[in-house]
């Protein structure tokens, strides 16, 4: 017996979203449908790595790292040949790809047809109803965006799957209309990146200037009139004996001699003999289930600024399994890629009754009464480390992750403890003065509340594109279901 066809009535039910499941009110002529009624979801796959024949060739293999593209799509970091193609499930060119694993949200316009690993859901649009880049803006929208996450799961690793990612609600604007807010949307962001692009200029030259003199402290040139007017400082080589005697760490090779000049009451060692990487996790048996802690995700902390923007507060009981532990003054270092590259660290300070939780993407640099923890963050912070530290990362493409044996064996040059303090306070006064710093990152995070602003008014109806005499986008939407009828 065949399957009865459903109604028109009956599709256009499905496809519409309830009114109290709807985010916001749009105009009169617009309305909400899943994502699934605008376009055909399709998750990628990677085609069997033992067949060497399927890479090497001309078709575009894209994933998350390739999507910084953005709104043009064109080039992709690894290759697939004809049989490879063949084995694969081919995305059509003007499709939006969406990141679904890890960094959820992260988008990108195809302009060639390409195919995509697993870690990729492409939404294909019905170009009988979806302006093609009216979708892709949609995905970047702000609300679009918090559906994506808040329907993914909560895993080590964050996953949406093609199933949740269907049923989001979807703006649908008469098909004019869509065009209108394409066109405009794209005017307004591309001056916004012309603008953004100037700042990024200005900034490659902050960071020049703020690596030489990164260098210059960890290498005593800062201190070196401060040095003269401090000779009977105690020697690091004392310092030292004090920090094992303390933190008692585990037995490192002796370190080999370093070609790098530093003063001579300063000493080479290695950064896990001075300071606890990933120390145990403090023993809380007196903390009642109910207690609140600081809780700390890896979007709280600014690679801008290297400080904690927007902590949670969470009760004990609901965050101690399965997250990162750490204690007041204890710098927390990002791991995986990009975040490292981009220098996100912090130090935790201010925590709920002296204590936190926050990713498991961390790693925890606990200091002693010997070591300045700020100290150690420039350290972390500078391009230097940072450089050294993404040549011995680990892990699959997209998610690579700088190993504790890293931070452990770090050549580090350690000052007396109050040379330390001065290099400290020299750094904090020289970038506390650098205005031109402060002002370009407050100008391009006006730029970012600008974009989301922008996005955000387009899918209201609020760009002035428009025209409520146009015809409702149901009528739209019941030309394209009535061919399902047929």
């Amino acid at each position: 017996m065949s399957k009865k066809k459903k109604t028109i009535g009956e599709l256009l039910e499905e496809a519409l979203v309830p009114e109290d499941e709807q985010p916001f009110q749009v105009p009169e002529n617009w309305v909400w449908v899943r994502t699934e009624t605008a376009n055909g979801i399709v998750t990628g796959s990677t085609p069997a790595k033992k067949q060497s024949e399927y890479y090497g060739g001309g078709f575009p293999f894209v994933k998350p790292a390739d999507l910084e593209q953005g709104s043009e799509v064109i080039h992709a970091s690894e290759y697939l040949t004809e049989k490879g193609k063949a084995v694969s499930r081919i995305i059509p060119k003007e499709s939006t790809m969406v990141c679904c694993i890890g960094s959820i949200g992260k988008a990108g316009f195809s302009t060639v047809e390409c195919t995509t690993n697993q870690q990729i859901n492409s939404l294909v649009p019905n170009k009988k109803m979806i302006n093609p880049k009216f979708n892709y803006y949609q995905v970047l929208n702000g609300t679009y965006q918090n559906e994506l996450w808040n329907r993914s799961s909560a895993t080590t690793v964050s996953i949406i799957n093609k199933g949740k990612m269907s049923l989001i609600p979807y703006v649908l604007p008469p098909f004019n209309e869509q065009k209108r807010i394409a066109e405009k949307v794209e005017r307004l962001l591309s001056k916004i990146e012309e603008a953004k692009q100037l700042i990024e200029e200005a900034k490659d030259t902050f960071e020049l200037r703020r690596a030489a003199i990164l260098d210059k402290a960890f290498r005593g040139e800062l201190t070196r009139k401060w040095r003269e007017e401090h000779p009977d400082i105690e020697n690091a080589e004392v310092l030292y004996d004090k920090i094992i005697s303390l933190i008692k760490p585990e037995k490192f090779e002796i370190i080999e001699e370093q070609s790098e000049y530093i003063p001579c009451k300063w000493k080479w060692v290695r950064l896990g003999e001075v300071v606890q990487v990933n120390p145990p996790k403090k023993k809380l048996n007196e903390v009642s289930e109910e207690q609140k802690c600081t809780f700390i995700p890896m979007p709280a902390v600014s690679d801008k600024t290297g400080k904690i923007e927007e902590p949670e507060e969470r009760e004990y009981g609901k965050v101690k399994k399965g997250y990162t532990f750490f204690l007041e003054n204890d710098v927390l270092f990002a791991k995986i890629t990009p975040c490292m590259e981009n220098g996100k660290s912090a130090i935790a300070r201010q925590l709920k009754n002296g204590f936190g939780y926050g990713s498991t993407e961390f790693h925890v640099l606990r200091t002693s009464e010997y070591v300045n923890e700020q100290y150690i963050h420039y350290l972390v912070r500078s391009q230097r480390f940072r450089a050294k530290a993404k040549r011995e990362m680990t892990g699959a493409v997209g998610q690579q992750r700088v190993p504790k044996e890293f931070l452990l064996n770090y050549p580090f040059p350690l000052p007396p403890k109050e040379e330390q303090d001065a290099i400290v306070n020299i750094l904090d006064d020289i970038f506390a003065k650098d205005n031109c710093s402060k002002f370009n990152l407050q100008l391009e995070s006006e730029l970012d509340i600008l974009k989301k602003c922008i996005l955000s008014k387009a899918f209201r109806g609020e760009l002035g594109t428009n025209d409520p005499s146009e015809e409702s986008a149901v009528e739209l939407l019941k030309e394209v279901l009535q061919e399902q009828v047929r």
